[in-house]
């Protein structure tokens, strides 16, 4: 074996302090001491053990951690703050007291026992980077600090498991056996672990004197005010009554660390400490919000500037509140809610530390939008069937989206066409003051001439047929389970008949009645109750809306009856395909007038008919189911299949509009077509069959109803 020049033995019984007040050159070995082997000393009879800079042992990282720990929950926020991509912080805080005074607790003896020897420094030169000089162990044994067997074999079995070098009749480096001394404290169930080499007369012994943790009796968490107890239970419950294995309480921080990452809530475990008596205190810190404000962004600049919106108004759309910890997966939520009020281009929320309060400040960046304008445009009429131009529309239109600041919105628009057209007044209030269910009111003022053509036909000599309407109502809305909203109201109406020139009818040329109380006009009061279900908001994902209008007689000539109407839709994903199904219903009872009556037949009914064509009734049913596919780009392409019957019930409408016209009362249609997505919505463009033999272009904007 080679002879190690750095290392000389030398008999002798000294005690060399570890401690110095003033250490000297000639303690040069104390500083690297203590610097490097808190934990971990040497003693021998014969073998000289020279120190070096190992790996620190876990209960030393441990320790280390907790400082780097303190201070996280800022480190995360200001990490936020300036959108880094993670911060990297510990995923446990540390073991404190007696765990770290185990650690420890030799360095704060005071003396190094070197029996019978006294180790020489080697210096630094050519010398001490030569081999190290191996020596050969006789015997490898586990014990515990005061050198007697372990009462628990079951631990001393993980000490030799752990061991890789070391073994009997093996020759072994320092740095060997200081690597094994690693791998014992690496393994978790002990807290401190010492090499002690003894001469025997059977060769050299190499012991380890082990400290086993305490077992695992009890959990006490503070500061974790949303964690649930179950989760801590669970995390811990295989532990109990167990060694505390460093190792698996690292697992089970970091599951707790893992459970506010995934609902993006601001917290995370800052220390651990294990007590007297197998006690686990784990303390949590978790970032309340102290504090919301928002903060008015120029469109132009970007620099803060007055808004036109009140704060109050915004803040009261949020869900995050003060005192509650802070979710990124919630804020997230609050700038969708704003966004969709429609009164901002833009918002952002940045979260700040508060001070050395651990709590989070939460500024609102919002660019507010012009709050008003005027707008033209154009669209079809789906109830107008002939001529190349007469089912063009056009469109003028005044709104507010933010009156008095308050998101209040009000709307006068016209749609004028060749035949029909559309005055409408709306005043909205998204959310009614001092109501806490999100409640909407709407005030709605309407004068509205449509065709009579989707009930009643052309009137050949006759010009064309037109519904004139007067409405008035009022509406209160609210959401009343996730995915679903309700709407109530009061809607007073006055209809009749009129031809070209604008002048009151009140029989067709079959001598069928165009009005219920046989008058030029027919006054009715209806209270609507409508329930919407919409999935994801796409047009792809799932839907259904129910609908009840009821007549109330106020006075005697008024129309009494009941009308419901439900609609539904559901879409599957068939690899790049998509196959969407829709059905749709409905029923009249009581008196009302024949041009209230359902119409079957059209672009947004049964396709391959025109508008009204399949038949007119008290109850109706359709069906359609189309494949939509991806062509290229903003183009889709899509085959479908409708159906639709009045269900026998053409007859039972006062005149029976449909027998008088031989409308079939049922019908089918297939067809194919293609989609282009575009500002206005999808251009629908489709060729379609029907069961008469018949094939028609339909032409559409916007999605079926």
């Amino acid at each position: 074996m080679q002879r190690n020049e750095g290392v000389q033995f030398t008999s002798s019984s000294l005690k060399i302090p570890v401690f110095s007040p003033k250490p000297s050159p000639s303690q040069t070995l104390v500083p690297q001491l203590a610097g490097t082997h808190e934990g971990v000393r040497f003693a021998s009879s014969s073998l000289k053990i020279p120190f070096f800079s190992p790996k620190p042992s876990l209960p030393q990282t441990l320790a280390s951690q907790l400082a780097r720990t303190r201070n996280s929950l800022t480190q995360l926020i200001n990490s936020i703050v300036t959108r880094a991509n993670g911060s990297k912080r510990s995923s446990i805080g540390s073991i404190e007291k007696s765990i770290v005074l185990c650690s420890t607790s030799m360095g704060q003896a005071g003396y190094l026992d070197l029996t019978q020897s006294v180790l020489e420094v080697p210096q630094k030169g050519p010398s001490s980077s030569r081999q190290e000089e191996r020596v050969l162990i006789s015997e490898v044994l586990v014990r515990n600090k005061d050198g007697e067997e372990l009462e628990r074999k079951d631990l001393e079995m993980e000490a030799l498991t752990a061991l890789k070098a070391c073994r009997a009749n093996s020759a072994l480096t320092v740095r060997e056996v200081q690597e094994d001394v690693h791998r014992i404290i690496d393994s978790g169930y002990f807290c401190s672990c010492m090499p002690v080499a003894v001469d025997t007369r059977d060769g050299i012994r190499l012991v380890f004197q082990v400290e086993p943790n305490q077992e695992f009796h009890g959990l006490v968490c503070e500061g974790a005010n949303v964690l649930p107890t179950k989760f801590l239970q669970d995390s811990f419950r295989e532990a109990y009554g167990k060694v505390v294995n460093l190792k698996r309480l690292d697992e089970a921080i970091t599951s707790i660390d893992g459970w506010y990452m995934e609902r993006g809530l601001f917290g995370l475990v800052s220390g651990v400490e294990l007590r007297s008596g197998g006690i686990i205190r784990l303390q949590v810190a978790e970032a309340e919000v102290n504090n919301i404000s928002i903060r008015f962004l120029d469109r132009k600049t970007g620099e803060p500037t007055k808004g036109k919106t009140k704060p109050e108004t915004i803040l009261r759309q949020l869900t995050t509140k003060k005192g509650q910890v802070y979710s990124m997966i919630q804020g997230k939520r609050d700038v969708d809610t704003v966004l969709t009020m429609g009164i901002m281009e833009d918002v952002s929320i940045i979260p700040q530390p508060a001070g050395d309060t651990g709590k989070v400040d939460l500024i609102m960046n919002v660019v507010e939008r012009p709050s008003g304008g005027f707008s033209a445009g154009g669209g079809i009429s789906s109830g107008i069937t002939s001529g190349p131009l007469s089912g063009l529309i056009g469109s003028f239109a005044y709104s507010h989206r933010n009156v008095f600041g308050k998101n209040q919105k009000f709307n006068i628009s016209l749609e004028r066409g060749q035949i029909d057209s559309i005055f409408r007044i709306n005043y909205t209030v998204p959310w009614i003051e001092g109501d806490d269910k999100r409640t909407s009111r709407t005030i709605m003022v309407q004068n509205s001439r449509t065709p009579g053509t989707l009930v009643h036909g052309n009137e050949p000599g006759q010009g064309s047929l037109t519904i004139g309407r007067v409405t008035a109502g009022l509406e209160y809305s609210r959401p009343i389970r996730p995915k679903w909203s309700a709407t109530v109201g009061l809607i007073f109406q006055r209809s009749g008949a009129h031809d070209e020139k604008g002048n009151p009818i009140i029989k067709d040329r079959f001598n069928s009645p165009l009005t219920a109380s046989g008058k030029t006009h027919d006054n009715m009061l209806l209270l609507k109750l409508e329930s919407v279900y919409t999935g994801s908001g796409d047009q792809g994902s799932s839907m259904f809306a129910f609908n009840m209008e009821q007549g109330i007689p106020v006075l005697p000539e008024w129309l009494f009856f009941n009308r419901v109407n439900a609609r539904g839709r559901t879409g599957i994903e068939i690899g790049p395909a998509r196959l969407l199904v829709s059905l749709s219903g409905g029923h009249v009872v009581g008196n009302f007038a024949p041009h209230e009556a359902f119409a079957i037949g059209g672009t947004n009914s049964v396709r391959g008919y025109e508008e009204g064509a399949v038949g007119s009734g008290r109850s109706y049913v359709v069906g359609s189911g189309e494949v939509s596919f991806p062509v290229g780009g903003p183009v889709e392409g899509v085959i479908f299949a409708d159906y639709g019957s009045d269900l026998g019930s053409g007859q039972t409408v006062p005149g029976d509009p449909a027998g008088a016209r031989q409308k079939p009362g049922s019908g089918y249609g297939y067809g194919f077509g293609i989609r282009v997505d575009s500002p206005l919505g999808p251009l629908r463009l489709e060729y379609a069959f029907n069961d008469q033999q018949a094939k028609r272009f339909h032409f559409g904007v916007g999605h079926r109803n």
